[in-house]
């Protein structure tokens, strides 16, 4: 297994949820983490909550201006990114076609396919430039089954980042870049608050938590550069996979 020591990373979506719970593993490795997001506060008390601390930067993954800001921050501060997790994610309560707003469907895109699409646009170029790096997405099941779980936006959303995470990988392989998509089942997270109708507690205990993630994605950042995981699905045990 690879040492992760020193390896700089960025975790967009790191303030809460899975995106967290792969700050807290990766920090645990020895890597500097730098955790993101669009509210400034939730992230600097994410961070300072740590141990070690990590570090923390305002973005909105929405606006390419906003992570150019990011990206150029993190390279002045901590050096070239060798490790960038997509982890950030929304989702609208009003999940059917006919309920929807096309301004929500523009929001749910942005945030999950484009968003995406920015940063990896943005840690490309010096990753091919050395020959390494490992880019993860935290896509969804909902990018491989569409269901109305997870609603039309959504999954369009998460289906389009699973495109986007392939279609990457297969371009950069061949100069040393390794992109995984991840995608889960339910996990325990904020995101539930977008849920139609709210989840009971009962069923929140028999979800996966966002710790899951963060030792399943730190083992895959860990494998030897011969190594690639293309993608990983995980669930919770009780949660059908059709």
């Amino acid at each position: 297994m690879s040492d992760l020591s020193g390896k700089v990373v960025v975790i967009t979506g790191g303030g809460t949820g899975i995106g967290l719970g792969i700050a807290k593993a990766l920090a645990a490795e020895g890597c500097k983490v730098v955790i993101g997001g669009r509210r400034e506060q939730k992230v600097r008390e994410a961070a300072e909550s740590c141990d070690p601390p990590l570090y923390f930067h305002k973005v909105n993954v929405a606006h390419r201006r906003s992570v150019k800001y990011l990206f150029e921050w993190v390279e002045k501060e901590l050096g070239p990114v060798d490790i960038l997790i997509n982890s950030a994610g929304t989702n609208i309560k009003n999940r059917k076609m006919a309920d929807m707003d096309p301004e929500q469907w523009d929001e749910v895109m942005l945030a999950n396919a484009t968003g995406a699409y920015n940063c990896i646009h943005a840690v490309l170029p010096n990753m091919r430039e050395k020959g390494d790096g490992v880019i993860v997405n935290i896509s969804s099941i909902a990018g491989k089954r569409a269901a109305a779980l997870g609603g039309v936006a959504y999954c369009a959303s998460k289906f389009a980042m699973t495109a986007l995470g392939t279609a990457v990988g297969n371009e950069v392989a061949c100069e040393g870049v390794r992109v995984t998509n991840v995608y889960p089942g339910e996990v325990n997270t904020p995101i539930l608050e977008n849920r139609p109708a709210p989840v009971s507690e009962e069923r929140k205990a028999k979800m996966l938590m966002p710790e899951d993630l963060g030792h399943m994605v730190a083992a895959i950042c860990k494998l030897p550069p011969r190594a690639h995981v293309p993608e990983m699905v995980i669930k919770p045990l009780v949660q059908e996979y059709i």
